[in-house]
C-alpha cells in the first residue's frame, strides 16, 4: 500500500515530514500547500510533488492523508475541515492551545470516524523507545521515578513566543506525553515553578524560560522535568527511569559518537545543534507508525486523546506556576483511553 500525502504547511517543521515522507518506500508526497507559494514550490521541486491550495487537497481523489504543518490557531478547523473530507490525518501537536476547543475538534473526529494522528516525535525516537521497550520488558522493575532533562541552544524569537502559548504549551508539552508514556499512570497532582533566566523580553511577553515541574500519580510515582531555552552546550535530551529491580537511561546524543584522549584529557564531540538533526529517526518512525496505522486500520498512537491530556498537563503546569501551589487534578478524564504501548513502525 502506497499512502498518498498532502503537506499543509512548508516551512521548518513541513521541510522536516517532506523529507520523512519522500524517504518512506510505502509513501508519496502529491501536493504541497502554503500561503507563501515560494516555499511550497522549493519543497514540491525536491519530491516530485504539485503546488496546490488547502481547498483542492481537501477535494482531491489521488490524496489519503495529510499532514498538517500550519500555525497552530490552524490546526482545530483543519482536522475538522479534513476529517469530514475522509482523509487520515497526521497533525503537528498541539491541536489547539484552548482545552474547549481541543475538545470540540475531537467530537468531530470521533463523529466521522478520522484517522488521526498527533506529533508527539520523541515516542519514536530509537533511544527512547529502547527505554520503553526495558520497561515494558521488566528489566527494571516496576517504574517509580522518572528524569526528563530537554533544553534547547537558544530561545526563539520573542515574536513566536507571543503567540507559542507559553513554554509549557510549547516545549514541555513534549515532555508531559513522554511522562506519562514512561509512567504508565496518569499524573493526578502537579507543581511547577518557572522563571525568566535567559532574556529578560521573554518575560516582558509574559512567558518564562526557565521551568521545573513535579508530576505524581495517584500510585505515587514520580517525574521530574527540567526545561531551559538556553543550553551553551547543544540541545539537552535526556531521560532516566528509576524502577524497583534497576534503572534505564537514554543519555544526549552526538552527530558523531567518538572520544579522542590526548594530552588535553578526553573529548567528544558536540551535542546536535537542535531538533531537525537529534530526531531525523524518530520524525521518520513517526509517519512510519501513521502509514503502518492506514494499512492496519488501526488507531493512531498518539492520538487526539493524548495531545489532549498533555495539554490539560500544561495548563496545570501554568497554573501551578503562577499560583505557587501543587495543582490537584484527581477529576481530569480523557477522551478516550491512551495507548501507551510502545510504538512498532513497520
Amino acid at each position: 500500500m502506497t499512502v498518498r500525502f498532502g503537506l499543509l504547511g512548508a516551512g521548518r517543521i513541513g521541510k522536516v515530514h517532506a523529507r520523512a515522507v519522500g524517504a518512506n518506500p510505502n509513501a508519496r508526497l502529491v501536493a504541497v500547500a502554503d500561503a507563501f507559494e515560494k516555499a511550497a514550490r522549493e519543497i514540491s521541486s525536491l519530491y516530485g510533488a504539485e503546488v496546490r491550495t488547502i481547498e483542492a487537497i481537501e477535494k482531491a481523489d489521488d490524496i489519503d492523508a495529510v499532514v498538517i504543518c500550519t500555525p497552530t490557531d490552524t490546526h482545530a478547523d483543519l482536522i475538522e475541515r479534513f476529517a469530514k473530507a475522509g482523509k487520515a490525518i497526521f497533525c503537528e501537536k498541539p491541536v489547539d492551545l484552548d482545552v474547549k476547543r481541543v475538545e470540540k475538534c475531537l467530537a468531530v473526529v470521533e463523529k466521522t470516524r478520522a484517522a488521526l494522528m498527533v506529533g508527539f516525535n520523541r515516542r519514536f525516537d530509537p533511544h527512547f523507545m529502547a527505554v520503553k521497550k526495558a520497561i515494558d520488558d521488566g528489566a527494571i522493575g516496576k517504574v517509580e521515578m522518572v528524569t526528563i532533562t530537554s533544553r534547547d541552544p537558544g530561545a526563539p524569537p520573542v515574536d513566536y513566543i507571543k503567540r507559542s502559548g507559553g513554554i509549557f504549551r510549547d516545549m514541555t508539552i513534549h515532555d508531559f506525553d513522554m511522562a506519562r508514556f514512561l509512567l504508565g499512570e496518569e499524573p493526578v497532582s502537579v507543581s511547577a515553578h518557572a522563571s525568566v533566566l535567559v532574556d529578560k523580553k521573554i518575560g516582558e511577553a509574559g512567558d518564562y524560560d526557565s521551568v521545573s515541574v513535579i508530576l505524581e500519580t495517584a500510585s505515587g510515582k514520580q517525574c521530574v522535568i527540567s526545561n531551559s531555552r538556553r543550553a551553551t552546550y547543544g540541545y539537552d535530551q535526556r531521560i532516566e527511569v528509576h524502577g524497583s529491580k534497576g534503572m534505564v537511561a537514554a543519555e544526549n546524543q552526538r552527530p558523531v559518537s567518538i572520544e579522542i584522549a590526548n594530552d588535553k584529557g578526553y573529548t567528544r564531540p558536540p551535542l546536535h545543534d537542535f531538533f531537525m538533526t537529534r530526531y531525523i529517526d524518530a520524525y521518520a518512525n513517526e509517519i512510519a507508525a501513521f502509514i503502518d496505522t492506514m494499512s492496519r486500520k488501526g488507531k493512531a498512537s498518539p492520538s487526539g486523546a493524548d495531545g489532549l491530556a498533555a495539554l490539560k498537563l500544561a495548563d496545570a503546569a501554568l497554573k501551578s506556576a503562577k499560583q505557587g501551589k501543587t495543582i490537584r487534578i484527581q477529576a481530569y478524564v480523557l477522551a478516550s483511553k491512551p495507548d501507551r504501548r510502545s510504538p512498532c513502525p513497520s
